[in-house]
């Protein structure tokens, strides 16, 4: 994946076993399935169907993963579903299941069980992708760490590689396939690998060797029992893997792209490249502009299968990130990473996906060639047409033929029609494209069975109400000028609200000109209401799909009922029962509620999440009411001001230390992607030690013969990019190296304090923070260079003489803590022993805090902490925990590890940043009771470090429809065996 924001999966299929493609009118359309597997899902040129209706699959990525709540997700599917998706696409993490060879587990948060039940109970078909490779920024791409030690190259057809994926992919295939919808899930295509397009030094691409690890993929995946068709994600955009190309092809072939790249530093430039920044610069980058002109530049393709990565972001905790991103994964995507939907990009992407659920002719369009200046009076303007397939309706899809521009242009647009060619607008004036905008011009579009000749302003939704009637929503920017035009049988319009739209005739049909203002225009026209709205109006607009008898229930379809009403923050979901509105929403306000469209009257109550609210009809007839907001009073500790109990988290440098039970580092040969220049491999793979954090410690002892007088010692580290170490020399402090975000390894010279006495024993101690793993293009093996000590010299030692030991988390690959997975922990002691679990034993433990005592000298520091939330029933409050938000810290250079319950939800670096808040979701965060907290505190720097504060700081008060979620797994601490 590479750091991509954007991502398009565009469907371009092919018939499969077809020597040619149908795609004009009136031609026979051949329907594609594997009919001996199932026949639920099947697709043509054009489109998916779901049980023999096409559909716009509309999706977003979401990793369960990344949330590790199960019960929250029904909260994010549900956000998704009130955009208007009809999909979620899904990865699965193999390291996160195996991370001990032979043990894939998956209950507590690794099942995937409350995913599926949520996705059916939202109506979200889903895209399952579970590699076994993924890249998702996930460490090493998803590969477990026991997979670096192949004496093979990662990701080839070598049976070493191979034969490690079956237990995997038999298990995760047969959890997949049992929810597939042909078992009355929701799991419609499923993905196998991911990105792989190229291979060093294959020309062509792909090899034999490539077509069989595609193939082996599949045939596994097969043998569990899938049946829905396989699709691609192909990067290069070669047409590798699409069906006919021979062993390995899939069933449906789609290209991912990489718009915008990820720059979040240079946030206003487009099209950039990756730098380090925070997640709210990513989301200027990636923001409503941003989806306006990508997105719709991705329709003129006439992309019927489209998904956006991330659609919810999430978090990177318990060290599963690779070593190039931050513990958020906020993505700057539509649902922030603490689920809320504050930000442009969600009501943005409301319009668009709802545009298509009500679309149906796009379905089978066909897309032409852009111009600048082809339909446009000015060849600042691109065009691409869509047109129609079976149908008179045409889409023309406008931007700047500069895409990044700035640039407010004015044109004409001139179109042909069903009543001949039209220069738009008509009646006067010239339509306007600001900069970074772009916008679906359509022509001779179906409104329920009337023919709307052409529209300027864009489509949000229209709808079957009460009375035979059909409501109509049109939007624009603010002092766009717009048109639209409809059939003069129709009648003469009514302004039955507002004012300045002109009405115009040419014949035929009838014109409305206006400009674009706050001000909302509702226009009656024969069976028409039609609404025109400032887009930021529109933005209020809700289009809920009523449930539908099964297997329909909350699933998409073009047949469905619709619900419109205009609210505030969020409608989730409506309903009717007799006479009453059911409504299911949050609000962050005092909200009013207006009920634009119903299917069939007469409706005349409406409840909020369960409560019948007051209601009455306005003076155009609707009925509206009002959601009150008192937000509760909620007590959040100041956690500067409890008691914290500390612990020395690096006993291992002092004089009476024994790692007698740590492992040995006495393997002469690795397989890691570097040539050894030590004499064993300090390479932490080698040894079973993946992730959090290393130590190290060297014995030697100095000959009678050894009289150099040197004091430099050299060390050459590995830990990742933007890693740290520190050095002791017994219990001597040597130095840090404080980390640099462009480096993932460094050769530091560290000064002794005098000439090595010849017999006496010294350890050398080295402290390592694991930022995680690579990821890696196919065939590079680059997830296997190695985190660990690459090289080092001590003055008048033979590296021969020094005995190497290590440790990393306790257990290493056979890690302790299964409820909170392989990476959550590392080598720190107070992690060994299990003490940031909650309940360990600190009653004995020294009195200080990390903000008002801090260390005074290098090292690691241990505190932890209790306090207790009561956040009352039907409010949810996302908490997030903030780093020095209110005081100076003491020394520049230190680490925080975060835990809270248990689960590693942040690794905050002081001198490089840039994150500083934490978000940590109810669930992990017990808003109803008791909740542990612990921190570790490593001062690189000879001064010591104190944090300069730590606050809990609710980022939202929500009155909320959600589920309230249950605790996620948090056993608490017992002694742990063989601990040291």
């Amino acid at each position: 994946m590479f750091s991509s924001l954007l991502r398009a999966l565009l469907a371009i299929t092919w018939l499969l076993q077809a020597s040619a493609i149908s795609i004009g009118p009136h031609q026979n359309v051949r329907i594609n399935s594997r009919q001996a597997l199932q026949d639920l899902v099947t697709w043509d040129e054009y489109s998916l169907f779901v049980r023999g209706e096409r559909i716009m699959f509309f999706s977003g990525e979401f990793h369960p993963f990344r949330l590790p709540v199960p019960d929250l997700w029904l909260d994010v599917f549900q956000k998704i579903k009130a955009l208007g998706f009809s999909g979620v696409s899904f990865y699965t993490d193999w390291a996160l299941y195996e991370g001990n060879r032979g043990t894939v587990v998956t209950d507590g948060i690794w099942s995937l069980e409350k995913f599926f039940q949520a996705a059916s109970q939202a109506g979200i078909y889903l895209v399952a992708r579970p590699g076994p490779y993924i890249n998702a920024e996930t460490a090493a791409g998803g590969l477990p760490g026991w997979t670096l030690r192949f004496n093979t190259t990662l990701r080839s057809a070598s049976p070493e590689y191979l034969n490690a994926t079956e237990n995997y992919l038999a298990t995760l295939g047969k959890i997949i396939a049992d929810a597939q919808i042909t078992n009355g899930g929701p799991v419609v295509l499923v993905q196998p690998e991911n990105e792989y397009t190229t291979w060093p030094g294959a020309n062509p691409f792909p090899e034999q060797q490539n077509r069989e690890v595609m193939a082996f993929t599949e045939d596994r995946l097969r043998d569990a029992g899938i049946v829905v068709p396989f699709i691609v994600n192909d990067n290069e955009n070669m047409g590798y893997w699409a069906p006919g190309t021979g062993l390995g092809a899939v069933d449906i072939y789609g290209i991912d792209s990489y718009p915008l790249r990820y720059d979040c530093a240079d946030y206003y430039v487009w099209p950039t490249i990756r730098g380090g920044t925070n997640q709210s610069n990513c989301a200027i980058l990636v923001n409503a502009q941003a989806e306006r002109v990508v997105y719709k530049n991705n329709y003129s393709f006439g992309a019927t299968i489209f998904n956006i990565y991330m659609i919810y972001g999430g978090s990177n905790w318990g060290n599963l990130g690779y070593h190039g991103g931050d513990a958020s994964y906020d993505y700057g995507a539509a649902i922030t990473e603490d689920r809320l939907v504050w930000r442009e990009k969600y009501p943005e992407l409301k319009l668009q996906a709802n545009f298509f659920k009500v679309s149906p002719a796009y379905l089978t369009a066909t897309a032409g060639n852009v111009g600048n200046g082809s339909y446009a009076s000015t060849s600042a303007i691109a065009t691409t047409p869509v047109f129609g397939n079976g149908s008179n309706t045409n889409f023309y899809v406008t931007r700047h033929a500069d895409y990044t521009s700035n640039d407010t242009t004015t044109y004409k647009l001139q179109v042909p029609t069903s009543v001949g060619n039209l220069t738009l607008p008509q009646i006067g004036g010239t339509l306007t494209l600001f900069g970074r905008d772009a916008k679906i011009h359509v022509t001779d579009y179906d409104v329920g069975g009337v023919n709307m000749l052409y529209s300027t302003a864009e489509v949000y939704t229209w709808t079957r109400t009460a009375a035979n009637k059909t409501l109509l929503v049109l939007y624009g920017g603010a002092d766009e000028t717009h048109e639209a035009a409809f059939p003069a049988s129709l009648g003469r319009p009514t302004i039955s609200e507002g004012s300045d739209v002109i009405v115009g005739s040419n014949g035929s049909y009838t014109i409305l000109h206006w400009t674009v203002t706050p001000q909302r225009r509702v226009v009656e026209i024969g069976s028409l209401e039609i609404h025109l709205l400032w887009r930021n109006e529109a933005y209020n607009y809700w289009v809920l799909e009523l449930p539908a008898a099964e297997p329909i229930g909350n699933f998409s379809s073009m047949s469905k009922d619709l619900a419109v009403v205009k609210a505030g923050y969020l409608l989730r979901s409506a309903d009717i029962s007799g006479n009453e509105l059911r409504l299911v929403g949050d609000v962050n306000a005092t909200t009013s509620i207006e009920v634009i469209s119903v299917p069939r009257n007469p409706i005349t109550q409406i409840s909020f999440n369960g409560e019948l609210i007051s209601s009455k009809d306005s003076q155009s007839g609707r009925l509206t009411a009002s959601i009150p907001y008192n937000p509760p009073n909620i007590s959040i500790p100041t956690l500067s001001a409890l008691q914290w109990r500390y612990l020395d988290s690096l006993p291992e440098i002092q004089s009476n230390y024994s790692d007698a039970l740590w492992t040995s580092c006495n393997q002469t040969y690795s397989n890691e992607n570097r040539t050894l220049t030590t004499p064993t491999s300090l390479y932490a793979s080698d040894y079973g030690y993946h992730t959090g954090s290393l130590l190290f410690r060297g014995h030697f002892v100095p000959s009678a013969s050894n009289t150099t007088t040197s004091t430099t010692l050299s060390l050459n580290v590995t830990g990742g990019v933007g890693f740290a170490h520190s050095v002791w020399l017994n219990s001597t402090f040597l130095g840090s190296w404080p980390g640099n975000g462009g480096l993932e390894y460094y050769a530091q010279n560290v000064s002794l304090p005098s000439p090595l006495v010849p017999g006496t024993p010294f350890t050398l101690t080295v402290l390592i923070d694991h930022m995680g793993q690579d990821e890696e293009a196919p065939g590079t093996d680059a997830i296997k260079f190695p985190r660990g000590i690459l090289d080092y010299s001590i003055p008048g030692i033979d590296a021969h003489d020094v005995t190497w030991k290590m440790t990393g988390n306790l257990g290493g690959e056979a890690y302790r803590d299964l409820a909170r997975g392989p990476r959550n922990e590392g080598a720190m002691y107070a992690e060994r022993q299990g003490y940031h679990l909650p309940g360990a034993p600190s009653a004995g433990w020294a009195v200080a805090s990390p903000m008002t005592d801090g260390l005074a000298k290098p090292g690691v520091g241990f505190y932890t902490t209790t306090f207790a939330l009561d956040v009352p029933v039907g409010w949810d409050v996302p908490m997030s925990f903030v780093f020095n938000g209110s005081a100076e810290a003491t020394g520049a250079d230190y680490r925080c590890q975060l835990f809270v319950n248990g689960y590693q939800f942040g690794k905050y670096v002081n001198n490089l940043g840039p994150q500083t808040v934490f978000p940590v979701p109810e669930g992990i965060l017990n808003h109803n009771g008791m909740n542990d907290v612990a921190l570790t505190l490593w001062a690189l720097d000879a001064g010591g470090a104190k944090l300069g504060g730590l606050e809990l700081v609710p980022q939202r008060v929500i009155k909320s429809g959600y589920s309230k979620p249950g605790l996620s797994p948090m056993p608490g601490w017992t002694l742990r065996e063989g601990a040291y």
